[in-house]
């Protein structure tokens, strides 16, 4: 009778970790939608008088795909023709964890730039706030980025890799939710889906075009277009926090 009682609680017991361990993903796809408040973005005087109110709100599609060290961040595709397609950035993001890289590819005016980079090293303040999405048990941290600019972040532990939107990463899980304090910029995951995306989507494909570094880029760029409002907004978009 013992004998019996302790195999079915040995049963049970690896059935748990089991489950456990099925419950910690490690590869999948995440669609993003990402709002942004173009009247907190383009922060000139005269904003109000050539964007319209209905086009005050801009929203994006993102799509992330991720394995246990690789990641791939980029614009969904889409044939529907854009409405105020140039007022938000659309950075297409690879990050390798174990190698310590990223690429990053801009679009700058129907121009990509590439540009060659080391993670980014932000330092979180975690809290014990929660929230759900898409189903997932999130909990929120917090980055200072500048003097005047917070980031929020919920990453859910189910997801173990360490991944986000844009550049983001560095959570204990997969970040479902990124705002700036003011709620100009949001991101929410839309859906997850949990898969196994092949590796070649994953690795940055060959390119003959020229790959700077962030100081090459910013230099370029502040030298060609650094001297107007729109130039210098839109430097200080594509070289922020993201």
């Amino acid at each position: 009778m013992k004998t019996t009682c302790k195999l079915f609680l040995l049963i049970c017991f690896l059935f748990i970790e089991n489950q456990n361990i099925l419950a910690q993903l490690t590869a999948g796809k995440i669609i993003y939608e990402r709002k942004t408040n173009l009247y907190k973005k383009f922060k000139f005087d005269d904003v109000k008088d050539w964007l319209e109110p209905a086009d005050k709100n801009k929203t994006d599609i993102f799509e992330l795909y991720f394995n246990d060290s690789l990641s791939l961040f980029k614009i969904q595709d889409s044939d529907l023709k854009e409405r105020m397609g140039w007022a938000t950035s659309k950075n297409t993001v690879y990050q390798n964890m174990n190698a310590n890289t990223r690429l990053t590819i801009k679009s700058v005016w129907g121009e990509e730039l590439y540009v060659a980079d080391t993670l980014y090293k932000r330092h979180w303040k975690m809290t014990d706030s929660k929230r759900n999405i898409s189903g997932y048990n999130c909990r929120k941290a917090i980055w200072k980025a500048n003097d005047t600019t917070t980031i929020y972040a919920w990453y859910c532990d189910e997801i173990i890799t360490s991944v986000g939107p844009e550049s983001f990463y560095g959570l204990p899980g997969a970040i479902l939710g990124l705002a700036t304090e003011d709620g100009g910029v949001i991101y929410f995951a839309k859906s997850v889906e949990i898969s196994k995306p092949d590796v070649a989507l994953l690795l940055p494909k060959k390119t003959k075009s020229k790959i700077y570094s962030f100081k090459e880029l910013k230099g370029k760029l502040e030298k060609d277009f650094g001297k107007n409002p729109w130039g210098k907004a839109m430097i200080k978009d594509l070289f922020g926090i993201w």
